[in-house]
């Protein structure tokens, strides 16, 4: 280690002659300056300072090729300039470092997470799969910006996409850097995604049943060569539940004394209860059971639930001259007879196993009488005062 005017002509012709060693020259003009000359010839800049805990650090500048000894001054005169300031550019460079790719933030962290907490993880892999890993895999997550994320929103529905498979990525990379911020991955200081508008979605489809709709679909079911769906598709009715949460039902979940159904996995990863209204237990009480097998609504052929129920529910909903029927149409109308039956919007939430009052009220759907009844309370209350009064439900009928 030496100590020495710098000149670039002692820079240029500074060598290193012990193999496996290096030279360091600390600069006498410019504080902290420090040239190092190993034996292989090559040549680097560092400065020498101490942090704001008064620990003594090296870090490179430039390698002595790339700049000339006056350059390498100057750049080192500037971050001191800046620790004087109480900015560290050094720490800043090392954050800069460890951020993580998208790819490997995704397999080092995201993966692991949504594998432990989300039960439709899958669905997770085939967007990151065949939308953003192809998109972002090698931009570190500091370099995805609010544009990015944008762009990709709007070409995907450009492309063809529907709008809310389109928003479906939008909301990913939301829950995605969300997560990072949560764990304070180095670099991520904000959400990119953050207030960028979902694109309005008109093809939500809500479909509710008729009474009549409803008897047309169990005449079809209970002729169906599927002797177990004649119990499934009123336990779907009746319920609200989601259709694997029937098909996976146990015995041991029932407490038909207590009248209520624990739903042990549900599409948020925790349980939930479900009462079992009268016409839920006569309908579990009329089930067939066999020793051994401890799912309601088993396959009679393997013991097990059933994989899938498509081809019979298809038969059985065109017979009834209902084919574009969802099984998930009928969890809409379990919502609707209830809410149109004067049940509020708290109660339904409750039952369906929802988070946010939001969700409920896209299930929440309101016959048109049902609204016209409510309106006219405030012409029962004060109509009379006014001279007007509420034509009975008898007259409107008749009208």
């Amino acid at each position: 280690m030496a100590t020495m005017f710098l000149t670039q002509k002692i820079v240029d012709t500074l060598v290193c002659r012990t193999a496996g060693k290096r030279l360091t020259v600390f600069d006498r003009r410019c504080r902290g300056l420090v040239l190092e000359v190993r034996a292989s010839g090559r040549k680097s800049y560092f400065l020498r300072y101490k942090d704001t805990r008064c620990v003594t650090r090296q870090p490179k500048l430039c390698d002595a090729e790339s700049v000339s000894l006056k350059q390498a001054k100057a750049l080192a005169e500037s971050y001191k300039s800046k620790m004087l300031m109480g900015e560290d550019p050094f720490r800043k460079k090392a954050v800069l470092s460890q951020v993580p790719t998208f790819a490997r933030f995704i397999e080092d962290q995201y993966m692991p997470h949504i594998k432990a907490h989300k039960r439709s993880w899958t669905t997770d892999v085939s967007i990151l799969k065949n939308h953003l890993l192809p998109r972002f895999a090698d931009k570190r997550l500091d370099q995805i910006s609010r544009k990015d994320i944008a762009r990709m929103h709007l070409e995907r529905r450009a492309g063809g996409a529907a709008a809310g498979s389109a928003n479906r990525l939008l909301i990913m990379m939301r829950y995605i850097f969300n997560l990072a911020l949560r764990w304070q991955v180095p670099g991520v200081e904000e959400n990119p995604s953050k207030n960028l508008p979902l694109l309005p979605d008109n093809n939500k489809r809500e479909r509710y049943l008729s009474q009549e709709e409803v008897r047309w679909l169990y005449e079809a079911v209970a002729a169906s060569e599927n002797p177990m769906l004649q119990h499934i598709v009123p336990m779907l009715i009746l319920t609200g539940a989601r259709k694997r949460e029937v098909l996976d039902a146990r015995w041991e979940d029932l407490d038909l004394e207590r009248r209520q159904w624990r739903i042990p996995t549900t599409k948020l990863g925790m349980p939930r209860h479900v009462p079992i209204s009268d016409g839920v237990l006569c309908l579990l009480r009329e089930l067939p059971r066999t020793t051994g097998v401890p799912y309601v609504f088993a396959n009679p052929a393997t013991g097990k639930p059933f994989v899938s129920v498509f081809y019979s529910w298809n038969t059985a909903r065109i017979r009834a001259g209902l084919p574009q029927l969802r099984v998930h149409d009928l969890r809409h109308s379990f919502a609707s007879f209830l809410v149109n039956a004067g049940r509020s919007l708290y109660e339904v939430q409750k039952i369906l196993g929802h988070t946010q009052i939001q969700t409920t009220q896209r299930y929440a759907h309101l016959a048109p009488q049902t609204l016209l009844d409510a309106s006219n309370v405030a012409t029962l209350a004060v109509g009379e005062a006014m001279g007007v009064r509420s034509q009975p439900a008898a007259e409107r009928s008749a009208d």
